[in-house]
């Protein structure tokens, strides 16, 4: 028996904004940024002013290609009132099940946070697309290497939380293909051409880490 999940779909860079504190009004400006950088996937966690709000506006914006999905998602509850708004990417700091089993339900790509094996293997069974090591500053490349060699390969895995260009290289050699990516990239108050140079940038030194793996 196959466990049900929503696979990570082909991205030309498993990248994932983090667009915490974002407002409503501020959303236009940045996600066109964002997609003009080559950015593919961004969240914009619950815990920003009315997320819900800024996920709808963020969904009309991008291209369909683009998964659009709410960050710090805690509840099943939760995943009902983003695929009402559209929104297709569910992301958590923790390994909840439920919220999990939810988004599948939901056709939904997840990406739960996890930091022990025990957390991610709970995650892959309840359906998970992919994992988020959550810190990843603090595992770091080696202890995610330890983890990853317990868990199915097919599984893409993510690094979350202090992760800057620098790191791709390291964290790629140990099999991690995403990247998320928050402070550096965006801040509250933000304007979207500071934005659309940091991602930029930000592209360019994946493309180059991708490039030097092969």
């Amino acid at each position: 028996m196959t466990r049900p999940t929503v696979s990570w779909p082909k991205l030309d860079r498993n990248l994932v904004a983090i667009l915490r504190g974002i407002t409503t009004a501020e959303v236009d400006g940045v996600i066109i940024a964002l997609v003009e950088a080559g950015f593919e996937a961004i969240e914009i966690p619950l815990n920003s002013p009315d997320p819900f709000a800024s996920i709808k506006k963020a969904r009309k914006l991008a291209p369909a290609s683009c998964m659009i999905g709410a960050g710090t998602m805690l509840a099943p509850e939760d995943v009902d009132r983003l695929a009402d708004v559209g929104g297709n990417l569910v992301v958590t700091p923790n390994t909840d099940p439920a919220v999990i089993r939810r988004g599948v339900e939901r056709g939904m790509v997840t990406m739960p946070g996890a930091f022990t094996a025990t957390e991610a293997l709970a995650a892959i069974k309840a359906g998970a697309a992919a994992i988020k090591f959550f810190p990843a500053n603090v595992l770091g490349p080696q202890g995610i290497g330890a983890i990853r060699a317990v868990l199915p390969p097919e599984i893409p895995l993510g690094a979350v939380g202090g992760v800057t260009e620098g790191d791709f290289a390291a964290y790629m050699r140990v099999g991690v293909r995403c990247f998320g990516l928050g402070s550096n990239l965006y801040k509250p108050g933000d304007a979207a051409d500071v934005v659309k140079t940091r991602a930029t940038a930000l592209v360019r030194a994946y493309d180059e880490a991708k490039a030097a793996q092969h």
